[in-house]
């Protein structure tokens, strides 16, 4: 009786001293690419931390500046991943007849590269203030040339100024922009596309999931599995 007594004891001190704590949290925020990668992250860490990502489509930075405070809500994230560019940098014309309306010859682009920074700083002043979550900027992905709205050499530009603001606040950037051009080219939907195919999808996620560990737990897997 009293050995089962000191291990109830034993047990209910290791969960209050957080030796059984609970999963961590990871909030992904983005743009279709992030929604293609999630459910590889989600699956990743299953039993490890709880995934979610934003609502919908997080588009640009200007729908993360009217929703940021939405999306963080009140829960205690443990890590907050970001991840924007492919719909800042998008020119688009109201007449045009393709998709979003896309126009990069006759349109203008949702946010300048000025813009896009600027809106980048005042969300990354935000989230400081809501969560204390440790941060990732995750970089733009690749721009093929046939893509009607967007200039192939704009990710790098775009990624060059936010890679700036994230500096000053000290956020960890993952690049994936070179890896993600060799993605692309191999499991790509098209040339005039900038989405991917499941298995490149599969392909970005364990970009995302090798650096979240490493943020999280200080190291990271040897190999990952498809």
């Amino acid at each position: 009786m009293k050995r089962a007594f000191l291990s109830s004891l034993l047990l209910l001190l290791i969960t209050i001293s957080g030796f059984d704590s609970p999963q961590q949290k990871i909030l992904i925020v983005g743009d279709s690419i992030s929604i293609g990668y999630t459910p590889y992250v989600w699956k990743y860490f299953q039993g490890k931390a709880m995934v979610t990502h934003n609502p919908g489509n997080g588009q640009h930075t200007g729908t993360g500046l009217e929703k940021i405070e939405e999306w963080i809500g009140d829960e205690d994230w443990d890590l907050i991943q970001l991840n924007w560019g492919l719909w800042d940098l998008v020119y688009r014309h109201p007449d045009s007849k393709a998709y979003g309306n896309r126009d990069k010859v006759n349109g203008k682009a949702t946010f300048t590269i000025d813009e896009y920074a600027s809106n980048l700083d005042s969300l990354i002043t935000k989230i400081i203030e809501l969560s204390d979550a440790k941060l990732i900027f995750v970089t733009t992905s690749y721009v093929p040339e046939e893509e009607i709205g967007r200039f192939s050499s704009d990710p790098e530009k775009y990624n060059a100024a936010a890679k700036a603001v994230m500096q000053k606040h000290g956020v960890a950037v993952n690049d994936i922009y070179e890896d993600s051009k060799v993605i692309h080219k191999a499991h790509g939907i098209g040339s005039n596309d900038v989405h991917y195919t499941e298995k490149g999808s599969v392909e970005l996620g364990k970009l995302i999931v090798s650096f979240m560990e490493k943020e999280l737990y200080g190291a990271t897997s040897n190999s990952l599995p498809d």
